[in-house]
Formats: structure tokens, C-alpha cells, sequence
């Protein structure tokens, strides 16, 4: 699906210009996931909040990651109600977690849950994420862990998932997958490559025998805030975010 800049002439006329500009962004997410081979099927969900409002929009249940369009995004509540009628309905297991998490933080307008093949298994193991390489480093004291209760369908599980994530902007649904969270949807993105990096390298450096070099805390301190530092005060989010989305439609044109 190609969602170039002309993709602007298909813009309904009862959406505004803001809220078009994020549909764009938040389907370039969806097929990016798609690109890195990233998606669970039409399982997880990508979810971004409109500005100002406690709607947030996600995908359509039963598409494809790559059929996801900026038009075709459901926009819905915090309990997953629709707010403008569509052909589609959403995934209800993707309420409980999205909805608690738009609900209570301010800080997070975009939220990824993914169960790729390393981050799954990263999830299953008792110790979590190391914080000995490069990408795990950057996540030393960033990564929340929530036990596994089943699929998140229920309410009752909220306010320990809640819990479970704090302040942080990872969250670990053990023996499940994970959830991260940011301010936009460039950030959001950005830190999912990040785990997805560190628990490919984790996995990796586990095949191997021998022991691995350990670092010291203050040196996972140190990247953690710096990356975080990074993110927060400069448009390298949103850089990285562009250009993968420049290299994915290059590769998808030939």
C-alpha cells in the first residue's frame, strides 16, 4: 500500500488536517512493522491517541498489517467503542491493554504490542532482558514485567498491568510478548526496534557457548539515559522513522 504524500488527496472532508497527518504516520507504522517482518498475523495492535481527546485509532481486525490505511483506521474510546461508524470492528483483546494504558498515561500517545520470535522468548525467561549489549544496555531500568494472566480481554487485569509498567515505557507481559510506549509514534517505533534489536543479539549470544562479558550498572545507567535523553529532545526519532519508511517503499518498488 503505497501512502505517499498524494495519499493527503484522499483525506475525507470531516477529518481534519492534524488528525490525517497522524492516520498517515500511524498506517506508515503498521506497514512498517509489516516490512520487518515484525506482525502476528492480524493479531496486536498499534495504537495512537488523537491529541486532546481520550480517543485513540487502530487497526481494523482482520487486516493485514499492510492493508491498513490512513482511512480505514477505527477510531474508538478507551473501551474500544467506536466513535465513527466503520465496516470493521476491533480486537477486543487489544482493549484491556491499550485502553488501561491511554486511560492513565498522559505521557504515552502511541503504544506497540508485538510477540515477535525473540522478544517471545525473552518473555518466557525468568531474568528478562540482559543489559549486557549494545540495544539491552539502552533499556537498563526502562523495562517494567507484568505475569501472565491469560489473553488480555478482561478489565479486572488492568490496574496490575498498570502496576506492572509504572513510570516505565516497556512493558514485559511475560510468557506473552511486550508493550512500548511513547510520546509519538516516530519515539514509539524507535524504542520497539531497540527490543527487537536487543532480544535478536540476546538470543543470539545464548546459541553461543561461553560466557558473556558482562557490563557494570553505571554503564547501562549511562546508555539508558542518554538514549532516553536523545529521544526526547531532538527530531532523531522522527528521522530514524522517515527514512525506514523511505527505505521500505524503495525495496517494495522493485
Amino acid at each position: 500500500m503505497d501512502l505517499t504524500p498524494n495519499a493527503a488527496e484522499l483525506k475525507p472532508a470531516h477529518i481534519s488536517d492534524a488528525e490525517w497527518a497522524l492516520r498517515v504516520q500511524l498506517a506508515h507504522c503498521y506497514h512498517l512493522v509489516d516490512f520487518f517482518g515484525w506482525t502476528e498475523t492480524i493479531f496486536n495492535h498499534i495504537s495512537a491517541r488523537l491529541p486532546g481527546t481520550d480517543h485513540y485509532l487502530v487497526n481494523p481486525f482482520g487486516l493485514n498489517y499492510d492493508e491498513v490505511t490512513p482511512a480505514n483506521l477505527l477510531k474508538v474510546d478507551i473501551d474500544g467503542h467506536k466513535i465513527e461508524p466503520s465496516p470493521y470492528d476491533a480486537n477486543p483483546a487489544g482493549f484491556a491493554l491499550h485502553g488501561a494504558i491511554h486511560g492513565a498515561r498522559e505521557d504515552i500517545h502511541c503504544l506497540i504490542h508485538t510477540h515477535t520470535t525473540p522478544i517471545s522468548a525473552i518473555a518466557m525467561k525468568r531474568a528478562g532482558f540482559s543489559h549486557d549489549d549494545f540495544y539491552g544496555a539502552q533499556l537498563y531500568g526502562r523495562v517494567g514485567y507484568h505475569t501472565f494472566e491469560g489473553i488480555t480481554l478482561f478489565a479486572d487485569e488492568k490496574p496490575r498491568m498498570l502496576a506492572s509498567l509504572g513510570e516505565k515505557h516497556i512493558l514485559v507481559l511475560r510468557n506473552h510478548g511486550i508493550a512500548v510506549g511513547e510520546m509519538d509514534i516516530p519515539r514509539a517505533f524507535f524504542l520497539l526496534w531497540t527490543v527487537q534489536r536487543a532480544a535478536e543479539i540476546q538470543v543470539a549470544a545464548g546459541s553461543i557457548p561461553g560466557d558473556n562479558v558482562a557490563l557494570p550498572d553505571a554503564i547501562g545507567e549511562r546508555c539508558a539515559h542518554l538514549t532516553a535523553e536523545l529521544i526526547r529532545d531532538s527530531g532523531f526519532a522522527e528521522k530514524f522513522f522517515n527514512a525506514m519508511v523511505r527505505q521500505m517503499h524503495a525495496k517494495r518498488a522493485h
